[in-house]
């Protein structure tokens, strides 16, 4: 059970009170990056320097087939050393319960290798992709999703890697949005890294493109003045942070969001729904606050994902649902998140939320608020409906064709349904399973 301690929504104290095996560190190896990344703890007898462990805590980091552990000295004089349930230590230090399988693990639960058209690009959604151009992280948290990867080579693509990720790129016009993560791109030498930017900004229908990272929270030291000043040339940029704690909120972690957003980078939060670490309401909020404090908007909180080794972590969808509850009426809207659930084999990000349309006629609706009491909204008497003939946004998207799922049934296609025999049998219920559907050919 966490203390009171550092609750509420003001930072806590800087991580420059060290624990003892590291006071003798000069103020500037330890503010340097690659000292950091250096003397990352590998290993149960660096940790057993810094932390009571746990028999199963030991047992989990004694295991061979475990996800890499390393855990950035900065991060770890932020963890309780004689707590096992501080919600920090929690995210980096390897437990038994990963050994556990449970009959949902899948691999790969977002199906990424089957929806990946060239090495190290996944193709989703109509419009955006992702590239995944490096497999190292500053440190690795447990929950990780795409844990078959991470951490296991030590791999980072190579420029044919990058080049042929490009080309799919520029020969697909429909592609507008590129996700670059990992691992942790901001990892990548800033060359590389800079040449895969400059080369999205040479591609006409790439409109914007953004970089999933945690590096402000495990490493922060890596935003430098010289990273930020590379990074602004490469607008419109946005980035994409992993937080889970207010407690992650340091003033070295407020100074390197504060770089990247003086550089005109507009940033957001990435959440993942954890047991026994941020699934409580006010834990969320206090989350919520500072990040806009150091101006970092709130944009998803996960639903766990089905990765092999993590169950221990999943909450049940309701626990996700009653947080956005207590959030939405309660604080600011800009501090309230999406709650998503990614659907299990590909299916993409479904939000899901409390129910606020109590009923619905032609003449009205009953809605209620977040204080359960109800309204009627009437409808217009009168309503000309959009004429998607005579709109010339409309023919320019009926051009372009590509239309999916629940949108292309408004639109009048009529669908196939795939994967009817598994919803017979019961493998909805039973287990993960997609039911796509496509229009006819």
């Amino acid at each position: 059970m966490e203390t009171e301690e550092g609750v509420g929504d003001k930072p806590p104290p800087s991580s420059h009170s060290r624990p003892p095996i590291w006071q003798s560190v000069g103020q500037a190896e330890w503010n340097d990056w690659r000292w950091q990344l250096r003397h990352r703890l590998t290993t149960l007898e660096e940790l057993r320097q810094l932390l009571q462990l746990t028999p199963d805590e030991e047992q989990g980091i004694l295991a061979t087939n475990r996800m890499c552990m390393a855990i950035t000295p900065y991060f770890a004089s932020l963890m309780d050393p004689r707590n096992p349930n501080c919600p920090l230590r929690r995210q980096v230090v390897p437990t038994v319960h990963e050994l556990e399988k449970s009959p949902y693990d899948l691999a790969d639960p977002l199906n990424e290798d089957a929806q990946s058209p060239v090495p190290g690009l996944v193709h989703r959604y109509p419009d955006r992709v992702l590239l995944v151009v490096t497999d190292q992280c500053a440190s690795y948290c447990r929950h990780c999703t795409r844990r078959r990867l991470v951490g296991a080579t030590l791999w980072q693509m190579n420029r044919a890697q990058v080049d042929r990720a490009l080309a799919y790129i520029a020969r697909t016009p429909a592609v507008r949005d590129v996700i670059i993560s990992g691992g942790d791109p901001l990892l990548l030498p800033e060359n590389d890294l800079e040449y895969i930017l400059r080369c999205l900004r040479t591609i006409p229908h790439v409109e914007i493109v953004r970089i999933d990272t945690r590096t402000p929270v495990y490493l922060p030291q890596r935003i430098t003045p010289e990273l930020t000043a590379m990074l602004r040339r490469y607008h419109p940029l946005y980035i994409n942070i992993h937080f889970d704690h207010p407690k992650e909120i340091t003033v070295e972690t407020e100074r390197a969001c504060g770089l990247l957003a003086d550089a005109g980078i507009p940033l957001a939060s990435q959440t993942v729904l954890l047991a026994g670490i941020n699934d409580c309401p006010n834990v969320m909020k206090a989350l919520m606050h500072r990040l806009l404090q150091i101006r970092v908007r709130p944009y998803y909180i996960f639903q766990c994902d089905l990765s092999e080794g993590i169950g221990h972590f999943r909450t049940p969808v309701s626990t996700g649902i009653a947080i956005i509850e207590a959030l939405r009426g309660h604080t600011s809207g800009l501090a309230v998140p999406t709650f998503v659930i990614d659907a299990p084999g590909g299916g993409g990000k479904v939000p899901i939320g409390p129910q606020y349309l109590v009923s619905q006629s032609a003449e009205r609706v009953v809605l209620r608020n977040y204080e359960g009491a109800l309204a009627t909204y009437p409808q217009p008497a009168a309503y000309t409906g959009h004429r998607p003939e005579e709109c010339p946004y409309c023919r320019a998207a009926a051009a372009r064709g590509g239309g999916e799922g629940v949108a292309e049934l408004l639109a009048g296609q009529a669908p196939e349904t795939e994967g009817l025999e598994a919803a017979e049998s019961g493998m909805l219920l039973a287990g993960p399973c997609l039911l796509r559907l496509r229009r006819y050919e």
